[in-house]
């Protein structure tokens, strides 16, 4: 199965705006790549503030899209990002998770 990406680099830094925004603006455009296999989204670094809601995010997308892998990472720069969509494609079992390099 392929590994689709749904880059939302446009976040408010706010974690309650992030989300709002995130549900608002890219749920519907991501969920339109499920389509193409599994799914990982990518989303800019966010503070710990930011976790949980990244986390639920993750955890019921790959409830509503099984058997369809889905995946949420958050990386500083194009190198630790695709070292984690490298990562992912690889690891077959991993789904639901929310993985966010330390910068």
């Amino acid at each position: 199965m392929t590994q689709a990406e749904y880059n939302a680099s446009d976040l408010p830094a706010n974690a309650l705006e992030a989300s709002a925004h995130f549900y608002a603006q890219h749920l519907g455009p991501a969920l339109a790549k499920r389509g193409e296999g599994d799914l990982v989204i990518i989303l800019p670094p966010g503070g710990h503030e930011h976790t949980d809601w990244r986390q639920a995010l993750a955890r019921d997308l790959a409830r509503e899209c099984a058997p369809a892998r889905v995946n949420v990472i958050a990386a500083g720069d194009e190198s630790q990002k695709d070292k984690l969509l490298r990562y992912l494609a690889d690891a077959k079992g991993v789904t639901g998770q929310y993985c966010q390099t330390n910068d």
